[in-house]
């Protein structure tokens, strides 16, 4: 390098173009070392201070360099123009300096829309979402027109589907309206994120090209918004137009087949990723490992992970969450050990799914790896802080689980539902519902999940006004159809408010067939109220959805054996004897150090029950002792 510079400096000592030579050279080799000489060399010469040489400089020191370097060059730029205010810009926000970049910002004499994309660029890409939106609203009304790029950064920081399309009609009202690729995939993308496909296809059949991210947009968009069957479709049209897919193609519709359980199609596109050599890429057989898991497949799982030249985080996570999923938690805890002896770096998905593990397991375990969670520094991100807060409210924690849950930063709509779903299960209904209104004041969409766990605080907290609002409201407020876990929940809460007609009511205008989980809360509460005519028309219902059940069985029993008709409780019983019902019992268990006790209601003897009762007798004197029994 050294005799490089020695020869051109005897060609010509002032030459633009031999300098700007030693420039590009620079950014070839990308040595920091060779860009100091280079700069030593303009300094010696009193070129440092000429505008074109000082650009090129200052944007080799911003992308090589540090924010010192490049504000040197800056400093030296005598007759600075906007490439040199535009370079200097974007050097800070590329060294993480927003504080100098503001200012810098805001002393510049002219801004075109590069230095507004910066702005906008920079807030974005730290998190400040509100800050980018306000800097583009101030742009148009200085008058700058938009980019494209400007509109690509936007649609990436958008917080509903109605901001959304309001960005849209910008578009539409600047001139660009015919979308070229990347603008109208980043939309494809855009309402895809809100599950907004109806609009996702309308920009896709406006644009005048399309190329396989195009067709990738908008099938993921598809499979996100509850169509896997169309996601598919549009991937059968893709391949018959001429297009090639690629890797994240075959992934997405992997994920399709997934979630139809469609166990024959996914095997298709399986052969499809061996015809093409796509089964090196970690996402696809990370995916496909999922899909078999999911399909009861398990073993078909562990073989394609074993074929695996090299392990990965991605592999490992489907693997381990696999064994989870289908009872082998112990399997995937293993794994998970053997994971970190391989230095495998464990990502938020790893600590989420072996979190998910223990969670039947010992809180103990459940500490150690939240230890972990802290140590690797992922303690506060989205999915492990969400699993944390899962893991104590299952254990009965939930004071931790509102600590854990305070601290993070971002918060997403699976940590808002797990806090609601944490606190209503730990009897905390009024802060579920308090925590349900401080989630809608973010503006954060709430989905069936987060009203179905509503309802359930309102059913368990038995607040009948606000129940009826929210499932009343449920459509056409949030957009959410009432499935059968909402209206379980809704008629359980009518039932404790002995309003039995109006449960019936709503019981028997669904859209469809109610599960047998509504029944049986109309079955329960009649037991209640005495009322046996609505009793025998409801467990008819039951027994007809569920014919193996015991409950309607019993509950007419009981109402009989109340009621002293005698007749009646013995053709009950006949009944059961015809139809082979067995009466379910109870059951319930402690778990000792490493051995798990399970105790039924109808055993009279079990392993050690004699110490058992002992220790039960003893505890009972010591809290009478104490005065803790009235």
């Amino acid at each position: 390098m050294y005799p490089l510079i020695k020869q051109c400096h005897r060609v010509s000592r002032t030459s633009l173009s031999y300098y700007s030579y030693l420039i590009d050279h620079c950014f070839s080799l990308k040595s920091l070392s060779f860009a100091r000489i280079t700069h030593a060399q303009l300094i010696k010469v009193g070129l440092n201070r000429h505008t074109f040489l000082g650009n090129r400089c200052l944007d080799l020191y911003s992308q090589f360099g540090n924010v010192n370097d490049a504000l040197k060059v800056f400093d030296d730029i005598s007759s600075k123009n906007i490439v040199s205010w535009n370079i200097c810009l974007k050097g800070l926000l590329k060294f993480d300096n927003l504080s100098l970049a503001c200012s810098v910002f805001d002393d510049m004499p002219e801004r075109d829309v590069v230095s507004w994309n910066s702005m906008i660029s920079g807030y974005a890409s730290r998190g400040y979402f509100d800050c980018a939106l306000e800097t583009f609203w101030e742009m148009q009304k200085l008058g700058v027109r938009p980019s494209e790029f400007t509109y690509s950064i936007l649609m990436s920081v958008v917080f509903g589907v109605r901001h959304g399309k309001e960005i849209h009609g910008s578009i539409v009202r600047s001139g660009l309206g015919a979308l070229n690729v990347v603008l109208g995939n980043s939309l494809i993308d855009m309402y895809g994120k809100f599950s907004s496909l109806d609009y996702a296809l309308g920009v896709f059949l406006t644009m005048e090209e399309l190329d396989v991210i195009s067709w990738n947009s908008l099938i993921s968009v598809c499979c996100q918004s509850g169509n896997p069957e169309l996601a598919l479709d549009k991937f059968c049209i893709m391949r018959s137009l001429g297009y090639s897919p690629d890797e994240f193609s075959v992934s997405v519709v992997i994920t399709s087949c997934l979630n139809l359980r469609n166990l024959e199609k996914g095997k298709q596109i399986f052969a499809l990723c061996v015809k093409v050599g796509f089964l090196c890429n970690t996402i696809i057989s990370s995916a496909t490992i999922d899909l078999f898991s999911k399909c009861n497949r398990l073993e078909d799982s562990v073989r394609l992970f074993e074929e695996q030249d090299q392990w990965d985080s991605a592999v490992c996570n489907s693997m381990i969450s696999s064994y989870a999923r289908c009872g082998f938690r112990e399997d995937g805890l293993r794994l998970f050990v053997l994971t970190l002896k391989k230095d495998i770096r464990p990502t938020e998905f790893t600590l989420s799914s072996v979190l998910n593990s223990t969670s039947i397991l010992k809180l103990e375990q459940g500490t150690q790896f939240h230890s972990l969670a802290v140590k690797s520094g992922l303690e506060l991100d989205a999915i492990v802080a969400s699993s944390l807060v899962e893991m104590y409210g299952k254990f009965g924690f939930i004071d931790c689980s509102i600590k854990i849950f305070n601290k993070m930063v971002a918060r997403d709509l699976i940590a808002w539902n797990t806090m609601i779903m944490g606190l209503t299960h730990n009897g905390r209904v009024f802060e579920a519902l308090q925590t349900f209104k401080e989630l809608i004041r973010t503006g954060l969409p709430p989905d069936r999940i987060t009203l179905a766990g509503v309802l359930l605080a309102c059913s368990f907290g038995g607040f009948i006004s606000e129940g009826m609002t929210v499932f009343s409201s449920m459509e056409e407020r949030y957009g959410v159809k009432p499935s059968n876990e909402h209206y379980a929940c809704f008629v359980d809460l009518l039932c404790q408010a002995g309003r039995l007609d109006e449960a019936l009511y709503v019981a028997e205008s669904m859209r469809y067939e109610p599960v047998s989980l509504i029944w049986e809360s109309i079955l329960h509460a009649c037991l209640i109220h005495g009322d046996l005519k609505l009793s025998e028309r409801v467990a008819e219902r039951l027994m007809e959805l569920e014919p193996k059940s015991s409950l309607p069985y019993l509950v007419l029993a009981r109402m009989f054996e109340i009621r002293g008709q005698w007749e009646g409780v013995v053709r009950v019983k006949k009944a059961m004897k015809r139809g082979k019902v067995e009466k379910v019992i109870g059951c319930s268990w402690i778990g000792v150090k490493n051995q798990v006790y399970a105790f039924t209601a109808d055993q009279l003897q079990h392993h050690r029950g004699k110490e058992i009762y002992m220790v039960l007798r003893l505890l009972n004197w010591e809290t009478e002792a104490k005065g803790y029994l009235q």
